[in-house]
């Protein structure tokens, strides 16, 4: 039986939990680049657990700057068998107030200076993102924050802009009307990233603002998202550590058999391959490339 190996991209604080057992920084080389940071590593309630400080330790990086490759390829290599983001988001619904956490099913991408796949040129390939989180994992973190007492939302569609400037409220009021639940910079390309790389992914979009269309609020600025980072940061460190024992030790597959994707997803003939697209995508492949041996 294959075990539980649970990552966590999300704030730099998030590895503070007491009761995390064996930690220690571990740095994984990436051939897309450097990753955000080295993970964190330590068990807990006898699940291992992988951090990555999506920012870097001090909030080095903006949304746009992230490698966001180099991240997901970091956490495969390090043998992450599933993901749970964390992200702060602004809310276009008056029912889910600073302070919520939203169980994403859905995204909008609306981000348009990133790269967006490990595939291309010498290699396509075409993965679904009809369901982009894995609905069992996106399931277990809603009970767990239930059980944790945060106030938690089941379903929601996140609007990933591309930033790192906040929304016009032209913009706020648009994605609104065309039912956007929560509106963030990061979770694109994260979870077409996480999907390729055959990784059940789940987000929990962390509410700190309504964004700028509530005629009742300011408008979203850095010390009204701060002042929410701090109290979303406990809830979800309390939230982590009541998904652990609902995941357990020994892991069970993702319902939407994600991690098998890629055997009904690649088009490019085995003769056509680009041989060094291949060797950047060893840890990506390295299901099939090991079953063809």
């Amino acid at each position: 039986m294959a075990k539980t190996v649970l990552g966590i991209i999300g704030g730099s604080g998030l590895y503070e939990i007491d009761g995390l057992e064996n930690t220690r920084w571990e740095k994984v080389t990436s051939p897309w680049g450097a990753p955000s940071d080295e993970l964190f590593r330590g068990t807990f309630d006898g699940v291992e657990l992988v951090f990555l400080p999506r920012h870097g330790r001090g909030h080095r990086l903006s949304p746009t700057d992230i490698n966001y490759r180099a991240n997901i390829d970091a956490l495969k290599r390090a043998g992450v068998t599933d993901i749970l983001s964390l992200s702060a988001c602004g809310s276009f619904r008056e029912d889910m107030p600073p302070g919520t956490f939203v169980m994403v099913d859905q995204f909008i991408d609306r981000t348009h200076t990133r790269a967006t796949s490990f595939f291309g040129e010498g290699l396509v390939v075409h993965v679904s993102m009809a369901h982009p989180v894995c609905s069992r994992l996106q399931h277990l973190a809603f009970e767990a924050g239930e059980k944790a007492g945060i106030s938690c939302h089941l379903g929601g569609t996140y609007l990933a802009m591309e930033g790192p400037q906040f929304s016009s409220l032209a913009e706020s009021k648009l994605y609104q009307a065309q039912g956007c639940d929560v509106i963030g910079m990061t979770n694109m390309p994260e979870a077409k990233l996480a999907r390729e790389a055959e990784i059940p992914y789940t987000t929990v979009a962390m509410v700190t603002d309504f964004d700028c269309w509530h005629p009742g609020h300011d408008n979203v600025d850095v010390a009204t998202v701060v002042g929410y980072l701090t109290q979303n940061a406990d809830n979800g460190r309390a939230l982590i550590k009541a998904l652990v024992p609902l995941l357990g030790p020994e892991r069970t597959p993702s319902p939407l058999g994600i991690e098998t994707v890629l055997d009904t997803a690649v088009i490019t003939s085995p003769g056509a391959r680009d041989p060094e697209r291949m060797a950047k995508l060893d840890a990506i492949l390295a299901r099939h490339l090991k079953a063809a041996e």
